[in-house]
């Protein structure tokens, strides 16, 4: 199940700084169904402020832990994950987020896996991604590559989410949607758009038939439901009444 293998992820904060950016992971991870945090000699941790920011949070961070080196925060992991705003070697394993993820979902099957994320000014230090077996860059603009902590945090939460199927839940339909129409209730739309646009002198020097095809192609790719199909129609039925009842007063 998506859940099990989402228990079985840590999120590690390496020396965080600000209580602001461990509260904005804490919301990242209740986001995406991540509830193991640990934390490596932060400069600042309180449940109570962190609850004021990412609100219910109070489970999460209670049984958080507190850990004086990475490697001991990391010690049980079968896989480490960690993160960094640029290449630093060459040897090393970089992976984009969307790969990664498919692999913490593989890993996290049957063992522990460790999300590193570095302290907000410098990140993981060159020793730090020496513990890690993968490393992921996130891709950004050149001039802006360094990421907030969260939202570092939330591109890679995000990926794992859906590549352990958590994410298929079914995304809802406009309140009032409809099925799609059929090509019979289509061509009555068609028709009166047609008709509509004669009434209105519309075409004068366009050619009727290339007025509609291009209509139809819009259509087309629109692919309307019924209602939206049938208040097209309305519009072309209500244009040739208005015209009607201007000629006859």
């Amino acid at each position: 199940m998506a859940s099990d293998a989402l228990s079985r992820v840590v999120v590690v904060l390496d020396h965080p700084k600000d209580v602001v950016n461990i509260a904005g992971v804490v919301r990242v991870m209740m986001n995406f169904g991540l509830s193991r945090l640990r934390l490596v000699q932060p400069d600042e941790f309180d449940s109570y402020r962190i609850g004021g920011i990412a609100h219910r949070s109070a489970p999460l961070t209670e049984s958080a832990t507190l850990h004086e080196t990475l490697e001991d925060a990391v010690a049980d992991a079968n896989f480490v994950v960690g993160t960094t705003a640029r290449a630093r070697t060459a040897g090393r394993s970089y992976v984009r987020p969307r790969k990664i993820g498919g692999v913490i979902a593989e890993k996290a099957a049957d063992s522990t896996v460790a999300i590193v994320l570095g302290r907000e000014d410098r990140g993981l230090t060159n020793e730090d991604l020496d513990s890690c077996h993968a490393v992921t860059i996130i891709p950004t603009a050149p001039k802006y590559s360094s990421l907030n902590l969260a939202q570092a945090c939330l591109v890679v939460a995000y990926e794992v989410f859906l590549a352990v199927g958590a994410g298929e839940q079914e995304i809802p339909k406009g309140r009032r949607a409809t099925r799609a129409p059929t090509q019979e209730e289509l061509e009555e739309t068609f028709t009166a758009i047609e008709a509509g646009l004669a009434q209105i002198d519309f075409y004068k020097a366009r050619e009727p038939s290339a007025v509609m095809r291009t209509l139809r192609t819009i259509l087309s790719r629109a692919e309307p439901d019924l209602r939206e199909a049938r208040l097209l129609a309305a519009i072309g039925y209500e244009i040739q009444h208005h015209i009607d009842r201007i000629t006859k007063s």
